[in-house]
């Protein structure tokens, strides 16, 4: 556990208050200049809310204004990943209102108010390509890290949209939705080579071709490859000499590769993605050998999707797609079978595949200009949701699944008055597994001013149980089965107020409930002391969001954010394991030289944490630096970014498979990036 230094924290402190100031003090520059812009309060509501508001397509299915749509929503653009040198996705979710992120060392984790149980695999979010639910159909697991399936790049825009979204979506839209749109070929527009290094031995090459033709094709293709040699690391947990003293060495290495594809012609887009991530795991999980270089993890995740979007005039919209996916997540886990002078170790396999057919058809009819109605069905073949657990001792799991599920939506938004929204819908989503649910949502937003939108918000959602915490069983030796599992269920309330300080700037206050209900948790079954799966825990939490968000025409940009949580066993009253109370983070871009050099910069601030062995994270501050370049010479992006900046020591608490209760995460890292258009 590591103690806060407290000249370290009066420096981030002065970070934080630092990059505070410079919003204010660049809202005052831009009111200086106030005779060269239009005055304010002389526009009309719809010139206000078009001056700072983006659109968002995840929150309804349908393009809206943010300030409009039933959710509290966050849109990140390729521009603000590129300028805070943002390499991952859980690098974006990290950087956002009322989300934080953990590592094991193994995979990139995200929590969301509060709430992110240690190895849950992100389940409770639903993480969307272009639409395309990505959450695979064995774990239900959201890959944010190394293991997503999109090269950061290629990135247009990340829509975050808070609160239950299964009256849309269906399963696993639990906390939140998370919108990935993709770029189309003339975003790219010819040829694009990338090359980046960074610390660790960690190099990263890309090689993108995007066009729009002529006869209106449009495509998009790109090839990434990651290499990185890792860290050498200790663990006091295994500090002896038996165990190499608790250093680790080359076990941190990583290797990833993506492709990607887009192709859209007249109505018709297809599109694929694929990706492959080996990971070796120095932690030494599930009582492995320490320091064996043969423990890692290997994750293949592809899928094809073809999709039809077509608008009949004075009709309905139109958007039908078909899809195939797959996942195959492997595990090689080295065990030490030795018996008194007689050395063994065996390599245990661990193997899950899974194959998945769908597709979607969805119609939006505007019956009037106020009246808007959007409904659909969606369907989905598990062909294959296989568990596999095996070493040259026995096979110890063989389980082949397959499943369906299939779901009916409509949602209808209805303007009362010019000023005041309803939005109202339900879904219903059956299972072979358990059966059916049944999801409502409603919202009501009010315009009390040209400056002030209120959004009163109720939702609720579900996560369907997985085939890993249904059916895993390794032979009674330490896990078992559990077919009776239910859905977990979770009802929030919200209540948003977005307010518009002056031209650019922007801001909002959000308070939040939310409860949930028949929690799946991993539980050691009294009669026989296995883990299994249950329903057993609720869970009650509340809390406060804050937000400020400013961008002027003079290139700066900012934004800070404050989330307030307490989440509660509701039976204990013990706060969650690994539930932060306070979020804090601010993120300014400032143009050195315009248009062509500009730093961005991020301070995030965690608070302390419990561990699930019932100790304490400390709390943290870590500064990020990017010195982004472009068109210094033509065609010439280049960056500089410097990540963990003050060099923080921390960590994050580990889940039931380490031994490591807090797990020690990275200090200062360098990363230089280069990229060129032909």
């Amino acid at each position: 556990m590591f103690t806060q230094r407290n000249s370290l924290t009066r420096k981030y402190l002065s970070v934080l208050i630092l990059l505070l100031m410079s919003i204010f003090n660049v809202q005052m520059f831009a009111q200086q200049n106030a005779d060269k812009q239009e005055d304010l309060f002389e526009m009309s509501v719809e010139e206000l809310m078009e001056v700072p508001v983006d659109t968002v397509h995840g929150a309804s299915k349908y393009e809206q204004k943010v300030t409009e749509a039933p959710s509290s929503v966050t849109i990140i653009t390729a521009d603000d990943i590129r300028k805070h040198g943002y390499r991952t996705l859980a690098d974006i979710l990290r950087s956002v209102r009322s989300f934080y992120t953990f590592y094991d060392r193994n995979y990139d984790y995200v929590g969301v108010r509060g709430f992110g149980r240690p190895g849950d695999y992100d389940t409770r979010i639903l993480l969307l390509l272009d639409g395309h639910r990505t959450n695979d159909n064995v774990n239900e697991a959201a890959a944010i890290g190394g293991d997503f399936i999109l090269d950061v790049d290629l990135i247009e825009r990340v829509e975050i949209i808070r609160g239950p979204g299964s009256s849309l979506y269906g399963a696993n839209a639990f906390f939140a939705v998370v919108n990935v749109v993709s770029k189309r070929g003339s975003d790219v527009q010819g040829l694009q080579v990338s090359g980046d290094a960074a610390s660790h031995g960690t190099f990263k090459e890309r090689v993108s071709y995007g066009s729009k033709f002529e006869n209106g094709l449009e495509m998009l293709l790109s090839y990434s490859n990651y290499d990185s040699d890792g860290q050498r690391l200790y663990f006091e947990e295994f500090d002896d000499p038996s165990t190499n003293n608790g250093v680790a060495k080359r076990c941190d290495a990583e290797q990833y590769q993506n492709l990607f594809s887009k192709l859209s012609y007249g109505d018709f887009t297809l599109e694929g993605a694929y990706t492959s991530r080996e990971k070796r795991i120095p932690t030494a999980p599930w009582d492995t050998v320490f320091n064996d270089r043969r423990t890692q993890s290997i994750d293949t995740y592809g899928f094809v999707n073809l999709k039809y979007e077509h608008e009949f005039e004075d009709v309905v919209e139109v958007m039908g797609r078909v899809y195939y996916a797959y996942v195959r997540c492997d595990g090689d886990y080295v065990w030490d079978y030795s018996e008194d002078d007689d050395p063994w170790l065996v390599v245990n396999k661990d193997r899950q595949k899974g194959d998945s057919v769908g597709g979607e058809l969805q119609f939006v009819k505007e019956l009037t200009k106020k009246h808007k109605l959007i409904w659909g069905t969606e369907y989905q073949d598990n062909r294959r949701q296989d568990q596999k657990n095996y070493d040259i001792t026995g096979v110890y799991l063989d389980d082949e699944r397959e499943s369906e599920q299939w779901g009916i939506y409509v949602q209808d938004e209805f303007k009362v008055f010019n000023n005041l929204i309803f939005n109202a819908g339900v879904r219903y989503d059956d299972y072979t597994t358990f059966g059916g649910s049944t999801n409502p949502r409603l919202g009501l937003v009010y315009n009390h001013s040209e400056k002030t939108a209120l959004k009163l918000l109720y939702g609720q959602a579900f996560r369907a149980p997985s085939a890993y915490e249904l059916y895993y069983n390794d032979g009674d030796d330490t896990q078992k089965a559990n077919p009776d599992l239910e859905p977990e269920a979770i009802k929030t309330y919200e209540v948003v107020l977005e307010q518009y300080i002056g031209r650019g700037l922007w801001g909002s206050v959000a308070g939040f409930m939310y409860d949930i209900d028949d929690l799946i948790s991993l539980e050691t079954d009294p009669a026989d002391d296995l883990l299994v799966f249950k329903n057993t825990d609720e869970v009650k939490a509340k809390g406060l969001e804050l937000e400020l968000n400013g961008k002027w025409d003079n290139g700066w940009r900012a934004r800070a954010s404050y989330t307030f949580v307490e989440a509660e066993d509701e039976d204990t009253r013990h706060t969650l394991s690994n539930s932060p109370k306070h979020l804090a983070k601010a993120n300014l871009i400032v143009p050195l030289l315009k248009d062509k050099l500009f730093m961005g910069i991020e301070t995030l601030y965690t608070s302390k944490v419990k561990t699930l062995a019932r100790n304490r994270a400390d709390a943290f501050f870590i500064t990020n630096l990017t010195i982004f370049s472009e068109n210094l010479i033509k065609g010439l992006q280049t960056s500089v970014s410097i990540y963990n900046l003050f060099d923080e020591k921390y960590g994050n608490p580990g889940s039931g498979e380490h031994a490591q209760d807090i797990i020690d995460q990275n200090g200062r890292t360098v990363w230089v990036s280069a990229t060129y258009h032909f």
